[in-house]
């Protein structure tokens, strides 16, 4: 796909996401800071993909527009489309990671994309930001030095729905002698879950079953005839893209119901379930943000981008898809702004810089509530040996029309996590042979 790029100063209008002619970006300034954005646009992922890019695209533009950028340093992106392919986007991080004097790091987008470009992260000192996917074990920053699983991974997920599931039963102990079935896109993206799973199993005394659906993931009829039969008390539920809304039409065919499915945060935005109405109702999804409610920074993006007629697409403003988008790169412009804090304001950081920002994050809640994000996502604080800063997450539902938060705020449990995540680590840092760096605490 034709590469996009998109310059913004001050007062100079881009024109919409899509379909708009582009403006030229001229060589990189030295109070510019250029943002590498890998997107799917098209593809089986693409309900998911288009409106997390534009989310992502959008508050870029508002920082420019609302902020003048970082303390004076204009964010400039280039976006490079993947289709979800682990070939593509390996090949857009290696053509854009030098580009305008270094990129910030890289939201993959892509568990799998991620993996790849795991070890080449090191060699090139490239950050490597995966919030709520990625490689579980990269919480551990002792050993995955440059990559940052902000917010959560997909342990913290897996947990979290056992947890809901358990109180619905009346405590963990009910859980024994239940069976929990997992579907799953049978891609790395989609395997993530099952270490955690398999360990909540053991503790808890529940038959796992494990069903993995071929991509796309359009033919799910035999999986669903395997459920009717084996009749789990609950679904988790790992797809993306076309994989979602198909499995809840296999999942009313079949006569499971469907709020006895938990799906993971990327099956669950407004896109996957807004079509099926009545059909998905009951439907449960873990979300990394209140996705009941939107902030401050919603009605900033109207005002100063949306108004302005330089949105992406209108239809993806305030959606779940989109809010996490904006807040991927909330949490790189924030990364940019701790870096400055230490090398120096006003000025452009190197890609080494900005990982010392990640490592260094501290999200407060007056910062968050001064972004707009508030009543949005929690607090989140990094360091040497936690890259991830916080793993809470929440239940959302489908009543039919729109999506309701039905629990609290959760967080994964460490007594579980964090043993895992140690060996783990340890595992993949013999078989690498990284020497883990000595972190405090």
């Amino acid at each position: 796909m034709t590469q996009k790029i998109r310059r913004f100063a001050a007062g100079l209008v881009a024109a919409t996401a899509l379909g708009a002619t582009w403006l030229p970006v001229a060589a990189a300034a030295e109070a510019e800071q250029f943002v590498p954005l890998l997107a799917y646009r098209t593809g089986s992922f693409a309900p998911l993909g288009i409106p997390w890019a534009d989310g992502k695209m959008d508050y870029l533009k508002l920082v420019n527009a609302r902020d003048g950028g970082v303390n004076g340093v204009k964010i400039v992106y280039e976006e490079c489309e993947t289709a979800y392919a682990t070939d593509r986007g390996v090949e857009c991080y290696e053509r854009l990671k030098g580009r305008n004097g270094g990129a910030s790091g890289f939201d993959t987008q892509s568990t799998g994309i991620t993996f790849a470009v795991t070890d080449k992260a090191p060699l090139d000192k490239m950050p490597v930001v995966t919030p709520g996917y990625g490689l579980s074990q990269s919480a551990d920053g002792s050993v995955f030095e440059w990559n940052f699983p902000l917010g959560g991974t997909y342990w913290t997920a897996a947990d979290v729905m056992i947890q809901d599931i358990a109180k619905k039963e009346g405590g963990l102990d009910k859980l024994k002698g239940k069976k929990i079935a997992l579907v799953y896109h049978d891609s790395p993206y989609g395997k993530e879950p099952i270490p955690l799973l398999q360990q909540r199993a053991k503790l808890q005394g529940f038959e796992l079953l494990t069903y993995p659906v071929t991509a796309p993931g359009v033919e799910q009829k035999s999986t669903w005839l395997q459920i009717r039969q084996a009749r789990p008390d609950y679904v988790l539920l790992w797809s993306a893209g076309i994989m979602t809304p198909t499995a809840i039409r296999e999942a009313q065919a079949s006569g499971y119901p469907r709020d006895k499915m938990y799906a993971i945060w990327w099956a669950g935005s407004e896109g996957d379930v807004r079509d099926l109405g009545a059909v998905a109702k009951g439907y449960n999804a873990i979300s990394l943000h209140n996705s009941a409610e939107q902030g401050r920074v919603h009605q900033d993006l109207k005002t100063h981008v949306y108004d302005k007629g330089q949105g992406a697409t209108a239809a993806s403003l305030g959606t779940i898809a989109h809010t996490r988008g904006m807040i991927i790169s909330m949490l790189q412009v924030e990364a940019i702004r701790t870096a400055q804090e230490k090398f120096g304001k006003g000025q452009h950081m190197t890609p080494e810089q900005v990982r010392w920002g990640l490592e260094n994050l501290n999200l407060t809640q007056a910062r968050l509530d001064e972004l707009g994000f508030g009543g949005i996502v929690r607090p989140i604080q990094t360091s040497c040996g936690d890259h991830v800063g916080g793993d809470w997450a929440r239940i959302v539902q489908w009543d039919g029309s729109k999506f309701q938060v039905t629990s609290d705020w959760y967080q994964a449990d460490q007594a579980i996590l964090g043993p895992m995540i140690k060996e783990q680590a340890a595992r993949y840092a013999k078989d690498k042979g990284i020497e883990p760096r000595k972190c405090a605490g």
